[in-house]
């Protein structure tokens, strides 16, 4: 158990790092709501993944407590400079490369990103914080990590903050090298940090390369369902406002240099998530009254347009998360069932056609990656 008198940081200036994108602008508006005491700062370089239509209304709404930095994290300088403009007293870690397909495509980015991007990010922090002597004592660096970089799991068993680490893909390897940094950084240098390693994340304004907005673009257009290998894959669904929740439990009350695995205690195959999001459109929206489902599928429902598709190269098998530790040390539980967050998930899509065309339109024509599938 962590020594209680370690408890009870207070952030008043937080600065969160890739803001812009699916968790991280969940995340900032998550806190603006329920912190009015604190000022947010989102520091993000907009790559393909992060919008600025994902913070729409926040400066409007919030004012003086609300404010963007445009900065890379592989640039040290702009690091500096965003954070002395934006004097945080918090730091949350959420900008990373993130997509297994894309590090398989492209790995390198996925090192200048999350790992040298990191090492920057904990340098510029160390220099504000420090100033040439020990670490101010009302400062936290709270790292975001996913549950990825302990490799794959059989049919029983879980994750555990003990758990060695075992990744399987360049992001998961690089997740893994970010991670050891900060642990680095506090072991080393005293700067006051936390970990949290989470489950697969869903809920609005997700990147259409993810599986769920993936795979409800492309059913309501019509198009095929690329479904990897058996679509057996387990993976344990956490909704976005319970990771921001989370993740603000662990930055107020989780002790200095200590990790937390965040789980939303919704274990599922890829197969039978495919068959709830297909059901769930089919209330929704019903095939039968889409044009364009009709158009390349006359007759038929969603769940005819699954098509199984080769596995790519070094797929997990499952993953499942054992938060026991967020549960007994800082009482965080999750509030969704995966049904009712999957429920909420299609209904925020459907309701806002303008930020799937906008995406579309400009960043992502909905393929799959890292695999022997091209779309037609």
């Amino acid at each position: 158990m962590p020594d209680s008198a370690t408890l009870g940081h207070v952030p008043r200036s937080v600065l969160v790092t890739g803001g812009a994108g699916f968790i991280g602008c969940n995340f900032v508006r998550w806190v603006l709501t329920h912190d009015p005491r604190v000022r947010v700062a989102v520091l993000d370089s907009l790559t393909y993944a992060g919008s600025m239509s994902n913070l729409a209304g926040l400066d409007g709404t919030y004012g003086d407590r609300y404010a963007f930095h445009l900065a890379d994290l592989r640039d040290l300088d702009s690091v500096r400079r965003a954070l002395r403009v934006s004097a945080p007293d918090t730091i949350v870690h959420f900008a990373a490369e993130s997509h297994v397909d894309r590090s398989i495509d492209g790995p390198l980015a996925f090192v200048e990103t999350n790992v040298t991007g990191t090492a920057h990010l904990l340098t510029a922090a160390r220099e504000l914080w420090t100033a040439g002597g020990p670490f101010r004592g009302d400062v936290r660096f709270h790292h975001v990590s996913t549950d990825e970089v302990y490799g794959s799991l059989g049919e029983t068993g879980a994750f555990t903050e003990d758990t060695p680490y075992d990744p399987s893909s360049p992001y998961s390897a690089t997740k893994a090298a970010s991670d050891h940094l900060v642990r680095a950084w506090h072991r080393t240098f005293g700067m006051p940090v936390t970990v949290t390693n989470c489950s697969n994340n869903y809920g609005p304004r997700q990147f259409p390369e993810k599986m769920i907005p993936l795979m409800l673009i492309r059913a309501l257009d019509g198009q095929p369902l690329p479904l990897y290998g058996d679509g057996l894959q387990v993976r344990d669904w956490l909704h976005v406002d319970d990771h921001a929740a989370a993740v603000w439990r662990v930055v107020t009350r989780g002790a200095a240099g200590r990790t937390y695995n965040v789980g939303g205690r919704n274990e599922w195959a890829n197969r039978d998530v495919v068959r709830l999001l297909c059901g769930l459109l089919e209330r929704e929206r019903p095939a039968a009254s889409n044009p364009a489902f009709q158009k390349t599928c006359p007759g038929g429902g969603y769940p005819d347009l699954v098509r199984h598709v080769p596995d790519r190269p070094g797929h997990d098998r499952r993953y499942a998360i054992d938060a026991t530790r967020i549960e007994a040390e800082l009482g965080f539980r999750p509030s969704y069932r995966f049904e009712e967050g999957l429920a909420e998930t299609v209904r925020w899509y459907l309701g806002h056609p303008e930020w799937i065309e906008a995406i579309r339109r400009e960043k992502y024509a909905g393929g799959r990656l890292g695999s022997p599938f091209a779309p037609p």
